[in-house]
């Protein structure tokens, strides 16, 4: 090996992060609250985690990955069903660990496996299954909302694998990602993320009285507290960063969507440019559901927000989406974006994002002198432009 391709190697490694999805740093938890009222019909958290001397670094866009850890009430009742000792020696693609270990930090289990869903229609020889599987998608994802690995093996009560043939159905368990919601300049030291926790309750339709829950939200919600730690690491999301201070930015994120949108507006608070801020937020109630209020109504009153427009979806007879609030202010929207401001959408794909596109396309049309055709083709300019920025999910 020559000196040459010895230093290149050397410096290529010393560009690999040191936290990975193979290595997560295990971050401290400083702070888990919860950022919705008790009776809201929603449930989000605010952790600050410390990364203090972890090498670890982000930016206002980036996101975090969490391990996570499965519930232990799903692991015992899965090893009951298997009908063997929790300690119970498996070998996989970790080596040689006990089942309870396997479960536990291994194998996704709180959501549908397609392998199990297979081997049951086909080796299993399961109608229902099958017919699942022939049929619509949308069918099948509606069947598997909420059901996990345990549902499907009661589908089958003559069916007793061995922990190896049913690991062998399952896929690895992965971190989940969430948007950062703290910003490097000020929080240093810290790292903020705004989970919602996923919950399934027990209905009749299943049977067994179970509830269900998301493997990295109930963990970070029922299961972590300050002092404990977590496995992260970070991922650079380079589509979705701040322009430069002088530029106007609008962001729109109702509910968890808005977490970016705090990093954003606190690191340019500090900043000495003349770009203003224009944040569009959703929420089913004022008092239950509105994340961060008084974060940014001070943020608001300050001057670091310009703009805070909040639709508050199910405080009137007609739902009010944060698309529907666009449409009031359509003039001043319009005036922004032909003066240049970069717009930030972030959340649900499923719908929000759809309705967003559909009520800044309506806007451009109405103010901007263009008909639908080209109000969308303005919109696909702003993208290639890179001032239409999504992260939606």
């Amino acid at each position: 090996m020559t000196e040459a391709t010895s230093t290149n190697q050397k410096s290529r490694a010393a560009k690999r992060p040191r936290w990975s999805r193979r290595n997560p740093f295990p971050a401290t938890v400083v702070e888990n609250a919860l950022l919705t009222a008790p009776g809201s019909t929603k449930e989000v958290r605010h952790l600050v985690l410390d990364i203090e001397g972890s090498g670890l670094e982000y930016l206002p866009g980036d996101a975090v990955n969490v391990t996570p850890a499965n519930e232990p009430a799903l692991v015992a009742a899965l090893i009951e069903r298997l009908g063997v000792p929790a300690d119970t020696v498996i070998t996989d693609r970790k080596g040689e660990r006990s089942l309870a270990q396997a479960l536990t930090h291994g194998f996704e289990i709180t959501s549908v496996s397609p392998y199990l869903l297979d081997h049951l229609a086909n080796a299993r020889g399961h109608a229902e299954v099958a017919a699942l599987l022939a049929g619509e998608r949308a069918e099948l994802e509606a069947w598997a909302r909420g059901r996990d690995v345990l549902d499907l093996l009661n589908l089958d009560d003559g069916w007793h694998p061995t922990p190896e043939a049913f690991l062998a159905e399952l896929k690895p368990l992965t971190a989940r990602t969430y948007s950062i919601s703290s910003s490097p300049s000020v929080h240093g030291g810290t790292l903020h993320l705004t989970p919602a926790t996923v919950r399934h309750y027990a209905t009749a339709e299943w049977g067994d009285g179970r509830d269900r829950h998301g493997a990295a939200s109930a963990f970070l919600a029922d299961r972590v507290e300050p002092g404990d730690t977590v496995g992260i690491y970070v991922t650079p999301n380079k589509s979705f960063r701040l322009p430069e201070p002088d530029t106007d930015i609008i962001m729109i994120g109702p509910g968890t969507g808005v977490a970016p949108f705090r990093a954003f507006v606190h690191e340019r608070a500090g900043s000495d440019g003349s770009g203003r801020n224009w944040l569009f937020h959703g929420a089913r109630h004022r008092d239950q559901d509105f994340l961060y209020r008084d974060e940014l109504l001070g943020l608001h009153a300050d001057g670091s927000l310009d703009r805070l427009d909040v639709a508050f979806s199910r405080e009137q007879e007609t739902k009010q989406y944060v698309s529907h609030l666009m449409g009031g202010h359509g003039q001043e929207l319009y005036t922004w974006l032909r003066d240049g401001a970069v717009v930030y959408v972030c959340g649900d794909a499923d719908r929000m994002a759809g309705d967003v596109e559909d009520a800044l396309a309506a806007i451009i049309a109405e103010y901007g002198d263009h008909d639908e055709e080209s109000a969308r083709a303005f919109l696909e300019g702003l993208r290639a432009e890179g001032r239409y920025l999504r992260d939606v999910y």
